[in-house]
């Protein structure tokens, strides 16, 4: 073989040599991907009692209006009711009253419900509260759009003094209605206006004596709805003028002329 050949055979080994030697190393360096499949774990959960169904004021609970479901250990505060502390406490609710409205999902507080030997109406006055009617038209009654729950400012028009002129002046402010007639909660039917003539109302009893002596005094009691965003403002206060005063549990109020006697009367305690 000539020398010429036997040298192009050398290269040719020696370049393929070298090539692979090259691509071995260039193979070595390239990083080395490890998939590493994530593990979550499951927080623990206990079994809380929520609401299976929109409810309103007044409804009372069945078996179907409420269940067990799955709640995040971590997520639970007090006043929930959970399995583990009452297990029974799907039988123990049942006739139970709705004293403020619940929602699906909702879970069920025990403030929110009366015991379900209490009635209706006095499971839904908080402590310290009196439910006190008036008589409404549907013009006096904000023309029916006024429903239970709702918050109404009570607004009196007096008798004509001696000037004939009448003078208004409201009574109370912010104040809720518990019903109307005798419906504590919207129609069945979806609609939205109740036309009712008497409006039942939450007060305190300062309230209620004040919104007596006005219904004497009045030609007309009216009530005016209040906003949603006005809910928060305070509801409590009576006015004066309507009150006899601190001692006003031993006192008798004298109404003249329309008018609230200065000193009204105080009967003699008994020995």
């Amino acid at each position: 073989m000539k020398p010429a050949r036997l040298v192009i055979m050398g290269v040719a080994v020696v370049a393929a040599g070298l090539a692979g030697f090259i691509a071995m190393n260039l193979a070595g360096r390239q990083n080395v991907v490890t998939q590493v499949q994530s593990v979550i774990e499951r927080e623990p959960s206990v079994n809380v009692l929520v609401v299976s169904a929109n409810m309103p004021v007044g409804a009372r609970i069945n078996e179907k209006s409420v269940r067990w479901m799955p709640w995040p250990k971590s997520g639970v505060v007090a006043g929930l009711v959970t399995e583990s502390e009452k297990p029974n406490a799907i039988r123990d609710l049942q006739g139970a009253v709705v004293r403020l409205p619940l929602f699906e999902g909702e879970p069920l507080r025990p403030e929110k419900v009366a015991d379900s030997s209490s009635r209706v109406m006095s499971s839904l006055l908080p402590a310290g509260k009196r439910a006190v009617a008036t008589d409404i038209t549907a013009v006096t009654g904000a023309g029916g759009f006024i429903l239970p729950n709702d918050r109404v400012d009570v607004l009196m028009v007096r008798k004509p003094e001696a000037d004939g002129k009448y003078r208004s002046e409201t009574v109370l402010t912010n104040v809720r209605v518990l019903a109307i007639d005798q419906q504590i909660q919207e129609k069945e039917d979806g609609s939205k206006t109740v036309l009712g003539t008497t409006a039942t109302l939450e007060l305190t009893p300062d309230q209620a004596k004040a919104l007596t002596v006005a219904q004497q005094l009045a030609v007309r009691i009216s009530l005016a709805l209040r906003s949603v965003a006005d809910s928060q403002e305070k509801d409590t206060v009576a006015p004066e003028d309507l009150l006899t005063g601190p001692d006003s549990s031993s006192m008798v109020q004298v109404i003249k002329s329309g008018k609230i006697a200065p000193d009204g009367f105080t009967p003699p305690k008994s020995e």
